[in-house]
């Protein structure tokens, strides 16, 4: 950077300026009598989340700290935007990564479901309000559909309760379907009585 550079730029109004490149000790001065903080170095990411809130913008402070066992650039009180940082900590690089995925992972989560303003619930609550449905639905009906209705209430309640792949609970419900569809072409209920004539011969 030349001082006619450094010059422009400050009479434009930048007291902080952020470059991926390298500034001469010499450049460096310029900046600091002129009381504004330069950093250098800085990696493209980081460059890249701070251009769409800060290209000549506003904010309200911005301080260097130590973390650890980095000297980290934080830029607080931005007026254009409500873009956060989150520093993640961890014992070694293969955890870090690990935190890393997992918290894109959530934060995908919540935009698609502000996108898409729906949500389907996991851990078997699909499975288990549509068992309690139907078991509900079963009561208010007689004789063999509720019966069928029943089975289907219960499959879904033991689906609800176990972590099982697609084609299981596939199978599941097929013998859930078979046993509702033998109930159903049940005609007649033959129950046996007991020959009272029999106990008195006795």
């Amino acid at each position: 950077m030349t001082k006619e550079r450094i010059e422009k730029l400050l009479k434009a109004g930048a007291n902080v300026v952020l470059t991926t490149k390298g500034i001469d000790d010499m450049a460096l001065k310029y900046f600091v009598e002129a009381g504004a903080i330069a950093v250098r170095r800085v990696q493209k990411e980081d460059i890249r989340h701070e251009r769409k809130r800060l290209i000549l913008g506003h904010a309200d402070e911005v301080v260097e700290e130590r973390i650890a066992d980095d000297d980290i650039i934080l830029i607080k009180g931005t007026k254009t935007s409500s873009a956060v940082s989150l520093i993640l900590r961890g014992a070694n690089d293969s955890m870090l990564d690990e935190m890393e995925r997992a918290l894109h992972d959530s934060l995908s989560i919540v935009k698609r479901t502000l996108e898409s303003n729906t949500v389907v619930v996991g851990g078997g609550a699909v499975e288990a309000a549509l068992s309690v449905y139907l078991e509900n639905l079963a009561t208010t009906l007689g004789s063999r559909e509720q019966l069928a209705i029943a089975e289907f209430a219960e499959a879904w309640d033991w689906i609800s309760q176990r972590e099982l792949s697609a084609m299981s609970k596939v199978k599941i419900l097929q013998f859930a379907t078979e046993a509702a569809i033998t109930i159903l072409r049940i005609d007649d209920m033959i129950r046996l009585v007991k020959d009272e004539s029999q106990n008195g011969e006795d």
